[in-house]
Order: structure tokens, then C-alpha cells, then sequence
């Protein structure tokens, strides 16, 4: 109960209070929990385009909101993550100063860019989805986000000097939770596109894939993981996954 709350405190909006003390036992568990947490976040925010859709809006408009309520929802930090490490990823700079740009606080130049991407990537798919009406797709889209979470805290994968959360979190992930969420990804996907059963899982692994190979790439970068990364890792495979599933093929 203790990781589950922790889980929902971290990845959530939601009010629970976490345990007392964490340490990276109960934080490993956490994150092991956390495509849970991606399931329900991916139910709201079906739900929700389903009602703004139901509502009147167009389909696009109810997409842009909804990755507004993904946002809020998490309090937009997964999207902070992914502009400090565009930001460090940018600068050409060595590791140390590569962190340091991603903790100043502020968006640079790349990290806007690649905010208003992935925002319009992902409100683009969710609308073409919409109307699809592939709304498991959805859920299944934002849950594989948290899925990525844990492959890159496999035990393989150290932490970056200074990181806080990263030296809590990050090779926590034994190969039996990797592999078990990672094949259970791919299994409920053959639900994502019903006209094209092979489709989903597909885009799951391709997804999956994409993750391991950015968080190799920034965990060399940085000297390590951090909890950038991982908002990094989501953002990117909620958009590969939505565009993916919305394909007409």
C-alpha cells in the first residue's frame, strides 16, 4: 500500500499522502506500479475526450484539451521533464553543464520546441483516434507511457550525479517486471486496432524499442538518469503510441 501510494503522490494530481520515509525498496515499487497508474490516467482521459467530443467540440479542439487534462492531471510535470532535457540534450556542453541547464528552471529555445510538438503531435492523434472511435486505443496509449517508465529503471541503468529522484528510482527495475509489463503492453494493444489486429502490438514494441534507445542515449549523455528523463521517456512514447494507433492501414 505504501509503493501504491507513493505511485499515485508522484505520478498524479491526486492528494494521497506518500509513506513517511522512501527509500528505493518502497520507490522501486512505486514504479513498478506506475502502468497502473497509466491505465487510470489513460481512462480519464478517454472519458474525457469522449465527452467533449460527445459534447460539440471538434475533434481536434477536444484533443488539445485533453492533453491539457493529462497535463494537469500530472501537473504538467512529465512535460517539464521532457523540456529540461531537450534543453540539456541541446546545449553540446559537457555532462555538468548539461544537468545544470536542466535544473535552472527554465524553458530554452529547444525545450519550447519540443513542448509545442509533442503537445500538437499528441492532440492531433487523440483527434484522429476521436474519430476512429478507438477509445481503448487511448488508454492503451497513455498507460505504454508509464510501461517505457519502467524499462528505464532497469537494474542496468544508473543514476546521474545529484539526481534525487533518478538515485531512488533508477535500477530498481528487475527483468521480470520489465519483461512481464512489456509483454502485457504488447498483448492488450491486439485491443488498440480492432480492424488490424497486428497493428497494435506493433506499434507497442516499436514504441518500447524507441524508449530503451533514448534513455541509452541521454543516460550516456548525462552521466545517468534522472527524473527528466523519465518525463522525457513518457511524453515520447505517448505520441509514437497515439500516432502509431491512429494509422489507417
Amino acid at each position: 500500500m505504501n509503493a501504491m501510494r507513493l505511485a499515485i503522490s508522484w505520478l498524479t494530481v491526486i492528494p494521497v499522502p506518500g509513506p513517511a520515509k522512501v527509500d528505493r525498496r518502497t520507490a522501486g515499487h512505486a514504479i513498478t506500479l506506475a502502468p497502473l497508474i497509466g491505465l487510470a490516467l489513460g481512462a480519464a482521459a478517454a472519458a474525457g475526450l469522449w465527452l467533449l467530443v460527445g459534447a460539440g467540440l471538434t475533434s481536434l479542439l477536444a484533443g488539445l484539451l485533453t492533453v491539457g487534462l493529462l497535463a494537469m492531471l500530472t501537473r504538467g510535470m512529465h512535460l517539464d521533464g521532457l523540456a529540461d532535457t531537450v534543453d540539456g540534450l541541446g546545449s553540446y556542453g559537457p555532462p555538468a553543464r548539461a544537468r545544470e541547464i536542466m535544473k535552472s528552471g527554465g524553458a530554452g529555445p529547444f525545450g519550447v520546441a519540443a513542448l509545442i510538438f509533442a503537445i500538437a503531435v499528441q492532440s492531433v492523434a487523440f483527434a484522429t483516434l476521436a474519430d476512429q472511435q478507438r477509445w481503448v486505443a487511448i488508454v492503451l496509449a497513455v498507460a505504454a507511457g508509464r510501461v517505457a517508465v519502467v524499462l528505464a529503471c532497469r537494474t542496468d541503468i544508473p543514476a546521474a550525479p545529484d539526481a534525487g529522484f533518478g538515485a531512488l528510482v533508477a535500477g530498481t527495475q528487475r527483468r521480470g517486471a520489465v519483461l512481464i509489463w512489456s509483454a502485457l503492453a504488447v498483448v492488450t494493444a491486439v485491443a488498440a486496432v480492432p480492424a488490424n489486429l497486428w497493428l497494435g502490438p506493433v506499434v507497442v514494441i516499436a514504441a518500447l524499442a524507441l524508449t530503451v534507445a533514448i534513455t541509452r542515449h541521454c543516460v550516456r549523455r548525462f552521466e545517468g538518469l534522472s527524473g527528466d528523463i523519465l518525463g522525457t521517456v513518457i511524453e515520447i512514447t505517448v505520441s509514437v503510441a497515439a500516432v502509431g494507433f491512429s494509422l489507417a492501414l
